[in-house]
């Protein structure tokens, strides 16, 4: 079984999803985590995933909402996560390719959630574009101010710089359908190279589709076509990265394993 560990199900409409549980389900997809990007839209996830025993889900800002209301304070993250169906904190991050949010802003909202992972004792799923340096070093301040945290670089797009120093710190690292596009072949170099034990896949559908469907809105079913490139630079087969990448999602998001 697979698991699909980032997308947005609040994405389609209530009469679309049905079908897209189905076609995942098809796909021996047996497990979706949905994201939040705001507080009041993570608000609604846990509702979404009490209602579908294969579900999960995160709360959080993304950096593009950071200024669209005031920053959460670490204890109301974690209050949130106490839902049992909560079982990260995010997606929070930097974002300096959209640059939707002042980067001061967007920075502050990035330690909140860091701090509010923390003291729920769950991970942290990080949005990272175009910021890596800064990403690295608001990671080693916050491990450096108060000790360390489980974090996932969700969606890799970015440098070997930014994956090693994550590593480095404990961290993993998520790859997307951006794994399977012609152009991404630094991108295949990373994930040929990170350790196996910190590997997880995600579609973050409706977004990124992969080949052979580039181009079309994302759906987790189409994980397995990343999972299958994943195979193929590790020189495994789909059914053992399959495996690995559950067992490893078990371990970093642990209320899902209880």
């Amino acid at each position: 079984m697979l698991v699909d560990s980032h997308c947005h199900l609040d994405y389609y409409t209530p009469m679309e999803l049905p079908d897209v549980l189905s076609r995942a389900a098809a796909a021996g997809v047996a497990e979706m985590v949905t994201i939040g990007t705001s507080l009041a839209q993570s608000e609604r996830l846990p509702a979404m995933a009490e209602a579908h025993p294969n579900l999960w889900c995160t709360i959080g800002v993304h950096p593009h909402h950071a200024a669209e209301a005031p920053i959460p304070t670490p204890e109301t993250l974690a209050a949130m996560v106490r839902h049992p169906r909560v079982i990260g904190v995010g997606e929070s991050g930097l974002d300096y390719f959209y640059d939707k949010s002042p980067r001061d802003i967007q920075a502050e909202n990035f330690r909140a959630h860091i701090r509010g992972a923390r003291l729920a004792g769950v991970p942290l799923c990080i949005h990272a574009r175009d910021a890596d340096d800064d990403i690295a070093l608001i990671l080693r301040q916050e491990r450096d101010r108060e000790g360390g945290f489980d974090f996932l670089l969700h969606c890799f797009s970015s440098t070997r710089r930014l994956a090693e120093a994550a590593l480095d710190m404990g961290g993993w690292i998520s790859f997307s359908g951006i794994l399977t596009f012609p152009r991404s072949s630094e991108l295949r170099e990373i994930a040929r190279d990170v350790p196996l034990d910190r590997l997880l896949v995600e579609t973050d559908a409706p977004y990124l589709a992969p080949v052979p469907f580039r181009g079309k809105r994302n759906e987790p079913a189409w994980v397995a076509h990343t999972a299958k490139v994943l195979a193929e630079l590790r020189g495994l087969t789909p059914a053992a990265v399959a495996d690995l990448t559950t067992a490893n999602f078990r371990r970093l998001f642990r209320k899902a394993a209880a």
